[in-house]
């Protein structure tokens, strides 16, 4: 919409995120990037769920074989973070924003990492496997117990998003349901 090309110089890129830019877009295809990097910039910072909602969001277009804005979501990430950030990571990569009236989610007590994708003629129901939203919450938990909210909780958090980036293959952490 706006970019002629999107960056993909690593230069572009703070320090800590250079290393990644190639292999990144390499292992995972330069949509995953483009919607990773416009997910934490609008997100305000580097989330491990945020992420997790960018890989979710390509995966529901790519197993449905549409494109994005085709899609109207339904997420069970609820409000509040940290799984809320979800929601920003299945916006951005699908298209279906708030403003366009094609995500919702509900305040709840009990968030997961799950979302349904609907479009005109399917519907598939997604969702983080156990081994891995396991993986994430023990390690949200850890850093808090550690540092709480404070800047180095945020600065593992950061270094933890980048890793899972790279690391999580969209293919391999999701289970998927006809519905």
């Amino acid at each position: 919409m706006i970019f002629k090309n999107f960056p993909d110089d690593p230069d572009s890129y703070s320090k800590d995120m250079q290393h990644m830019v190639s292999k990144t877009i390499e292992r995972h295809g330069i949509n995953e990037w483009r919607a990773g990097v416009l997910t934490n910039e609008l997100h305000g910072h580097l989330g491990i769920y945020a992420i997790i909602g960018v890989k979710m969001g390509i995966f529901a277009l790519e197993s449905l074989g549409v494109e994005a804005g085709d899609v109207n979501i339904i997420s069970y990430a609820g409000v509040n973070p940290p799984v809320s950030c979800m929601n920003d990571g299945l916006q951005v990569s699908t298209s279906a924003t708030l403003g366009h009236g094609l995500i919702k989610s509900e305040p709840t007590d009990t968030p997961q990492t799950e979302a349904i994708f609907i479009t005109n003629d399917k519907s598939v129901r997604i969702k983080v496997n156990d081994k891995i939203s396991d993986m994430i919450t023990q390690e949200i938990a850890g850093a808090i117990n550690r540092w709480g909210h404070s800047a180095e909780y945020w600065t593992y958090v950061r270094k933890v998003a980048i890793n899972y980036w790279y690391e999580l293959d969209r293919n391999n952490i999701f289970d998927i349901k006809n519905i």
